[in-house]
């Protein structure tokens, strides 16, 4: 008479699958965030962190998970992109190389100053995404610009090499500093800033997330259910979080990096 085995998971793949759905989680929340007011790495990072991983791993295993739900932005912003000036798309070259740079630069940190230096960036990055809303009200209320771009490109390509670098590194932050950047070259239209900002994001993620791949940094376990979660987060989230409304979602995001900055502080210290 033939028996059938049972097998019951171990503790360790229960830890690993609840570890897996937690990631999920986070991804799913960081895509809403995203799509909403930014700011989702903030999210994400620190619970890659949390879970176990080491900082320079969960920040790549990060950028590459979260990196397709910023698709969907661009598809939003098709039209905005397509009245943009042809010169300032080419900003996208020295995001390509600046986020090459930043990734490269992470590979070479090691993984204990980089653990020092997470909780100032994380409390960084949470300072900007604080001051963005000001930034976004000043940008509204200015008039018109007569300022020829074509005059500020070397600057602009030199700055946003600059934010791409960061960016590639560790990301958090990274589209307040290129709102910053374009309001400076002259630009007033926020839906036109925020697609040029999506591009540049996308290039300087993508990128990062290639060299991430290639030198073998990322944790593929939860790549593939955070991209998942992250997708359906910024697709159907959406919709929740703007009823629940922008101004409640930055506080929460808001209210995430500062524990987090104070708990990696106290650990630091």
């Amino acid at each position: 008479m033939a028996t059938v085995a049972l097998s019951i998971p171990s503790s360790l793949e229960v830890a690993t699958l609840l570890h897996l759905l937690i990631a999920a989680a986070a991804a799913f929340l960081a895509g809403a965030i995203n799509s909403v007011a930014g700011g989702g790495t903030l999210v994400s990072f620190p619970t890659l962190v949390w879970l176990g991983l080491p900082s320079i791993t969960a920040n790549a295993t990060s950028t590459v998970a979260i990196w397709p739900g910023s698709l969907g932005s661009i598809w939003g912003f098709r039209s905005e992109l397509g009245h943009s000036q042809p010169q300032l798309k080419l900003l996208s070259v020295s995001s390509l190389i600046g986020g090459a740079i930043g990734a490269i630069l992470l590979r070479f940190t090691p993984t204990a100053i980089f653990e020092r230096l997470v909780p100032f960036l994380i409390f960084f990055a949470t300072i900007l995404f604080f001051v963005e809303g000001p930034i976004q009200k000043r940008l509204r209320e200015r008039g018109a610009s007569d300022r020829d771009t074509l005059i500020w490109m070397p600057g602009a390509l030199a700055l946003n090499l600059l934010v791409a670098i960061y960016g590639g590194y560790f990301g958090a932050g990274m589209s307040i500093m290129m709102l910053s950047f374009l309001s400076i070259l002259g630009l007033t239209d926020i839906l036109q800033m925020d697609a040029l900002t999506s591009l540049f994001s996308l290039c300087v993620n993508g990128m990062a997330a290639i060299l991430f791949i290639s030198l073998k940094m990322v944790d593929w376990r939860y790549v593939l259910p955070m991209a998942v979660a992250a997708i359906i987060g910024g697709y159907g989230a959406a919709g929740v979080a703007r009823r629940i409304g922008r101004v409640a979602v930055r506080r929460f995001v808001i209210a995430v990096g500062v524990v987090v900055s104070v708990i990696l502080f106290v650990r630091l210290f």
